[in-house]
């Protein structure tokens, strides 16, 4: 496995063990990074680090439940033990669970804000005093488009979630721009991973990419790749922002657009006419 654009970094990355997750932490080990993947199920995450070890790369597991403060901390400090130091958070672990606004569950809402949300505050605070005496760090969010761009109903713990995330990465951009520290995100629209393919089987997908502009649904290397953008010196200037990567599904003005229907004419010119 090649060094190449994270040669001599360090990174976290929350959600590694499979998915979203997995292929951040594959493509930054690609790219010289040494990686940790804080995960929860310790199955996958082995997977994960045997896959990177594989190919050459370094990487290393720590199982842990990034709605819990402890075990934040626990894998901040695990990170600083096995390598020494730390340059590059990713929190990509989410919880997505449903239900309508009216039967809302405390539980289930508790869980999506601890997961999603909460622990962006958690993360930044255990790695800011390390990026700032180094002068140097990257925090990353993977956000999405449901929440910021998009709705759906059933979706309201998730989409506050994923909102609020987004604002957060512009106020901690402000507030750490002078010490060398930057703050991004990414925002996925349908990406193929396990949790996809509960929802929806092979059909189902299929049904999905008719309304993708590009006609296919996203792979994890897609987000991935802008991850590794972000946690690079060539977007040294770029804080605050997050990047939307699906597909031009939230382009269209209605869905009807992308279908071949004998009701649908060209629009170009026909204002003037």
């Amino acid at each position: 496995m090649a060094a190449g654009r994270l040669e001599g970094k360090v990174a976290i990355v929350t959600g590694g063990g499979q998915g979203i997750g997995r292929g951040i932490a594959r493509v930054f080990a690609a790219e010289g990074a040494r990686v940790l993947i804080a995960t929860r199920t310790e199955k996958h995450g082995r997977s994960a680090v045997e896959e990177i070890t594989s190919a050459g790369g370094k990487a290393e597991l720590c199982v842990a439940d990034v709605g819990e403060l402890k075990d934040i901390e626990r894998a901040v400090a695990a990170t600083l033990a096995t390598f020494g130091r730390i340059d590059i958070m990713v929190h990509n672990a989410a919880s997505f669970l449903g239900g309508l606004v009216e039967g809302y569950s405390e539980t289930d809402m508790e869980t999506v804000l601890a997961v999603n949300l909460k622990a962006c505050f958690r993360l930044s605070a255990a790695c800011i005093p390390h990026f700032r005496k180094q002068k140097w760090g990257r925090l990353l969010f993977t956000s999405s488009v449901t929440g910021p761009r998009v709705a759906m109903p059933g979706t309201s713990y998730y989409a506050a979630s994923k909102g609020g995330i987004n604002a957060f990465i512009r106020t901690v951009a402000l507030e750490v721009a002078r010490e060398g520290i930057t703050v991004n995100g990414v925002e996925p629209g349908y990406i193929r991973t396990a949790a996809m393919e509960l929802l929806a089987d092979e059909a189902g997908m299929a049904q999905m990419a008719k309304y993708i502009p590009l006609g296919y649904i996203g792979a994890p290397e897609d987000i991935a790749y802008a991850m590794l953008y972000l946690a690079s010196e060539e977007a040294r200037y770029v804080t605050g922002q997050t990047i939307c990567i699906d597909g031009g599904s939230t382009l269209p003005e209605s869905p009807v657009f992308l279908e071949e229907l004998p009701g649908v004419k060209e629009l170009s010119g026909s204002a003037q006419k």
